[in-house]
């Protein structure tokens, strides 16, 4: 038995209780967790805006050893260190035919399966493949990646998520160049991580975007030149930031219809906009067609960072290895599993950035 967040039912509080793995079967890891991420993602699960079959362990973003491995299971052994994958690409689906695996349409088909079960025999789902909010955990093999060399073990867990997607935001979707000018829409984890990668994209001009007077001190260590305190005055203040143009790239980390129409207005004309920040169905974004065709600018989708994380891990372990990336900065809290609901909180009340489950 092993202790973790279970999500019992949409919209209801989480537990933290006991749970059952099986041992591993064909193709499959134990793996025991160094360390999860609390993204917002996990928080979107718990209040319905993504939906997975419930009852189910949460958490996605994580780290840890290789307890044990199923039949057939090669390259790895007891004893290794693996960033966990929550969406795995099956390299056979139109876009994985296409290269563009973030869009994997069976990516999240691992969340339907039955993952443990409770003390009492209820059986419980993966949340999103990987079921990081747990002392342990079984997955499949291809929802492991090998720890890069040199990389702390718990940090590690931000690159399975919070830094593949903001590095990627930046990189693989916005494709930043240098000398351009970017804004961040959100100091959170993922926020953070684009405000370095902006940074190591060699921008000139950072603009870091934020409700919260308090982040800015962290958006500048992340490499913002500029902070703005969220208004209805913000695409203003950044275009008198930017020579009255408006910044060549905006990455909207919210998910917002408000901070999503914000940061197309903070574009200048022919500028683009990455939206990586999940929102609900309710969010509805209004453009008229006069004012897409007059600014020309590009308004587009942001999954995963567009990344692939078999190709993208070594680059950015590079990338910390040579001091350009500080995963440590990105975390303002350690907790423990009782701390995930007021990891919530804090991210509903626009506190803090990635708060870190370390084992």
């Amino acid at each position: 038995m092993v202790r973790a967040a279970v999500l019992p039912a949409v919209g209801a509080p989480l537990e933290i209780t006991e749970i059952e793995l099986p041992e591993p079967g064909p193709g499959r890891v134990r793996v025991r967790l160094a360390a999860a991420g609390v993204c917002h993602s996990d928080l979107s699960l718990s209040d319905g805006t993504m939906r997975v079959p419930v009852p189910a362990v949460l958490g996605h973003e994580g780290a840890g050893t290789v307890v044990s491995v199923g039949e057939g299971v090669t390259g790895l052994a007891p004893g290794d260190g693996v960033v966990l994958n929550w969406a795995p690409s099956c390299g056979s689906c139109h876009a994985c035919s296409l290269g563009e695996v973030w869009l994997c349409a069976d990516a999240l088909s691992g969340s339907a399966a039955v993952h443990a079960r409770t003390a009492g025999g209820t059986d419980l789902h993966p949340g999103l493949n990987v079921a990081a909010f747990a002392e342990e955990t079984v997955v499949p093999v291809s929802c492991t990646l090998p720890l890069p060399d040199g990389i702390p073990l718990t940090d590690a867990a931000l690159l399975g998520c919070a830094v593949l997607t903001g590095y990627g935001a930046v990189h693989h979707c916005a494709q930043v160049r240098p000398g351009e000018t970017v804004a961040v829409f959100g100091v959170g984890g993922v926020g953070l991580a684009a405000l370095q990668a902006a940074r190591i994209a060699g921008a000139s001009t950072i603009v870091a975007v934020d409700v919260s007077p308090e982040k800015e001190e962290l958006a500048r260590a992340a490499g913002a030149t500029e902070y703005v305190v969220a208004s209805d005055g913000t695409a203003r203040e950044i275009r008198a930031l930017t020579g009255k143009q408006g910044v060549d790239v905006a990455v909207e980390c919210v998910g917002r219809a408000v901070t999503i129409r914000t940061a197309w207005e903070s574009t200048r004309r022919g500028g683009r906009t990455a939206v990586v920040g999940i929102g609900g169905k309710d969010q509805q974004v209004t453009f008229n067609a006069l004012e897409l065709f007059h600014w020309g600018r590009t308004l587009t989708g942001c999954v995963y960072g567009n990344s692939d994380p078999a190709r993208d891990l070594p680059v950015l372990a590079a990338h910390v290895r040579a001091g350009r990336l500080d995963l440590g900065s990105l975390i303002t809290e350690r907790i423990s599993l009782e701390g995930i609901p007021a990891a919530f909180e804090n991210m509903l009340a626009g506190k803090g950035g990635r708060a870190l489950i370390v084992f």
